[in-house]
């Protein structure tokens, strides 16, 4: 019974020595090119204003212009619409797929620790109604952001803007 229990076990241990043959394969070489990070690093800001508008900053990144249905040799500007419940995105791309410029949109998102700030220090006993987040994004001048506020106290509204450091414009 001994030797069958150690003829099986050195069956066993000498079966996976023979398993560990690793048969190598060249590889295709690959390159990776980032031709909109200029954007990202423009529009992302130290505060996610959303994880919605940062998922579509993402797309509109990685648009990959060559291999859609709207891609012809001879444009050199294309105009592509990127669409969300809450925004959207105009972003006009060269015939290399480079952002050049981006109008976006958004509403109902979460509003940076600074605008807060700037908000409760001087309207305290108002209250934000509507809040749209607004960027405009240009390949040479880089990113400006505002935030458009709708504040009510009681029957009274007033309308605000500020830029993204709280700064009221």
């Amino acid at each position: 019974m001994k030797k069958i229990v150690f003829g099986l076990l050195a069956f066993g241990l000498t079966t996976q020595a023979f398993s560990q043959v690793i048969k190598t394969e060249e590889l295709s070489e690959v390159v990776v090119v980032a031709t909109n990070y200029k954007y990202l690093n423009n529009v992302n800001s130290e505060e996610v204003a959303s994880v919605p508008v940062e998922m579509l900053e993402r797309k509109v990144a990685s648009f990959d212009l060559k291999s859609s249905d709207y891609y012809q040799d001879d444009y050199d500007l294309y105009n592509i619409s990127f669409y969300i419940p809450d925004g959207k995105i105009l972003a006009a791309y060269d015939k290399d797929g480079k952002i050049l410029r981006t109008v976006e949109r958004f509403t109902n998102i979460n509003i940076p620790s600074a605008v807060k700030k700037a908000l409760m220090d001087r309207f305290s006993d108002w209250t934000i109604t509507k809040d749209v987040y607004v960027v405009n994004y240009k390949d040479k001048k880089g990113a400006k952001k505002t935030y458009k506020f709708t504040l009510e106290n009681g029957d009274q509204t007033i309308k605000v803007k500020t830029d993204e450091d709280g700064n009221f414009l």
